[in-house]
């Protein structure tokens, strides 16, 4: 069974990124919806379930602050070492790809702890894990488009957006097989949580909606962000019923 959902992760990525790539000239409006979706798995997964398992070692507050530390670790990151070298009309092309990669990247190590979460559920139990495998597929769908929506919207080719979303597509199956050869720790796990929990707060506030919005009508990129709230909130709220 946890081999034929780990596959199923791999399809799902692929998936959503190819839906990006086909719809590439409504890109504002997928840009829209990953922003939504991005800043939901924060909000209704990552911090939920990381206070979950820190609840009998560290303090919400603690949490709490390991997701503002990520925030902040990201946006130093994005401010001062991707785009150090901004010029005043726009982002040089070299570090505009680096920027793209960075978010495809902390994409794909998200999709990684996501087949890792797959395997720790199927130790507890088969139900368990057919749970969380399930929320984990809706997850990689959108992880998908907004691993393109990353290299697109960074000047990245079409045949670079495909490399990424092949790398995106194999890292849940990747941390499914980890798994099966390790555990990870319950304080170890929930302190990454929060963590990837505030990288993505500000992968969408900061580079998403701003993007979405850019050249475009406000008012269908903000349906379009407010229904992967909704879409994204609705699959955790399923899942864990």
């Amino acid at each position: 069974m946890i081999f034929l959902v780990a596959v199923a992760t791999f399809f799902s990525t692929i998936l959503g990124g190819s839906f990006a790539l086909w719809l590439k000239d409504r890109l504002h409006l997928i840009l829209g919806f990953s922003a939504g979706a991005v800043i939901a798995v924060a909000f209704f997964d990552l911090i939920p379930e990381s206070l979950k398992l820190a609840k009998n070692f560290y303090e919400p507050t603690t949490i709490l602050s390991i997701t503002a530390l990520g925030f902040m670790l990201y946006l130093t990151l994005d401010r001062l070492i991707l785009l150090n070298n901004r010029t005043p009309d726009a982002i040089d092309a070299k570090h505009s790809h680096m920027r793209g990669s960075a978010g495809a990247g902390s994409l794909s190590l998200h999709s990684f702890l996501d087949g890792i979460g797959i395997g720790f559920a199927f130790q507890v139990s088969t139900s368990v894990g057919i749970i969380v495998a399930v929320a984990v597929l809706a997850h990689d769908f959108s992880d998908g488009i907004n691993t393109v929506n990353f290299i697109i919207k960074n000047n990245g080719t079409r045949a670079r957006a495909w490399r990424w979303l092949f790398i995106d597509a194999l890292t849940p199956v990747a941390g499914v097989l980890v798994t099966l050869f390790f555990t990870l720790s319950v304080q170890e796990l929930s302190l990454l949580l929060s963590l990837f929990a505030g990288f993505f707060l500000y992968l969408g506030a900061s580079d998403l909606i701003p993007e979405s919005y850019h050249s475009h009508p406000t008012r269908f990129t903000t349906y379009a962000t407010i229904f992967g709230v909704l879409f994204l909130y609705a699959v955790v709220t399923l899942a864990s019923a």
